[in-house]
């Protein structure tokens, strides 16, 4: 099979083929809970080797990878709330060394994400601190949640000022102040002896109907909010990342004595989408002249953002918006 990336002499709006990426599934790496008659629910995300093969595809500072890893596993969490075709987002662009961050995953599991450094802001940041967190490295700017159904659906987005030091404090920020909705959010991602893990927690207090204890008054489902949180309250970056702990025992850990149920679990993937034909689609959108000085000895070269292969196109091969009929 001929390397997608490379001219040849199949006409590019044919070459569907997916790039030379790792083909990666974590059979189970999104596990849905609920705590029986309570109004708790939540979803425990292990990418696994999965974040090693999408963190490892750009050569970043490890605070800018762990910023990426967190946004790709809490990418895959949002997504398994929803029922819905398409994909889901989650954006950052701020005014900091980082000014672009985005993960998406799509509704069989297909992760992929990419942040964007500056070099130069990015080393001055280290001379203050060795690991910025999230506040620092993206600045003042807006987070934005966007879930994608197709060209004939309504595109939903929730924007959100950036707002705290972390991701997680980020996006409770989202929660309480877009969407009226109670949560819990901790977000870990570390190099390992095995490479990068991701993982994410995320837990919500549900109305109080529907599968709840009809006996629970108020207060009674408060109480019960407050000591899900206490028991999440002791999870460790050290259990969320350690691949020999599996999900269902880890959850049984915090929540056996609360009702525990474990929902089906989702399978998560390596998801990069590009294309051969994609990107030719793009660079048909492109005037001739514009073409012509993205040429180099008669080669455009176009990138890929998330999977970082160089898509290579003959020049003479391209036509521009001023070429077609």
């Amino acid at each position: 099979m001929p390397d997608p990336t490379q001219p040849s002499a199949t006409p590019d709006f044919l070459q569907h083929d997916r790039p030379p990426v790792p083909d990666i599934v974590v059979p189970r790496g999104l596990q849905p809970f609920h705590l029986h008659a309570q109004p708790v629910r939540g979803r425990l995300i292990r990418l696994g080797p999965l974040a090693d093969a999408l963190l490892t595809r750009h050569d970043n500072h490890p605070s800018v990878t762990r910023l990426a890893g967190q946004t790709l596993a809490l990418a895959a969490g949002l997504a398994g709330a929803l029922k819905f075709r398409g994909s889901f987002s989650i954006q950052a662009k701020g005014n900091g060394p980082v000014p672009m961050l985005l993960a998406d995953c799509t509704e069989g599991g297909a992760l992929r994400g990419y942040a964007r450094a500056e070099a130069d802001r990015l080393e001055s940041l280290l001379e203050e601190a060795s690991m910025p967190e999230a506040g620092a490295l993206l600045g003042s700017g807006y987070l934005a949640f966007t879930c994608d159904q197709g060209p004939e659906m309504d595109r939903y987005q929730g924007i959100v000022a950036i707002e705290g030091e972390t991701l997680a404090e980020m996006t409770d920020h989202y929660f309480r102040t877009s969407e009226q909705l109670r949560t819990f959010v901790r977000l870990a991602c570390d190099r390992t002896p095995a490479g990068w893990r991701a993982s994410a927690f995320i837990m919500e207090k549900v109305a109080g109907e529907g599968g709840i204890d009809p006996s629970l008054d108020a207060e009674a489902q408060e109480e019960a909010w407050r000591t899900a949180l206490a028991l999440a309250g002791t999870l460790t970056d050290a259990e969320m990342l350690d691949d020999a702990l599996p999900s269902p025992q880890l959850l049984h850990r915090l929540f056996h004595a609360e009702g525990l149920a474990l929902d089906r679990p989702r399978s998560l993937s390596y998801g990069c989408r590009c294309s051969r034909s994609r990107l030719a689609g793009v660079l048909q959108g492109f005037p001739e002249d514009d073409l012509d000085h993205m040429a180099e000895d008669g080669r455009i070269t176009m990138t890929c953002e998330f999977c970082n292969l160089d898509f290579r196109f003959d020049r003479a091969e391209v036509r521009g918006s001023a070429g077609r009929a």
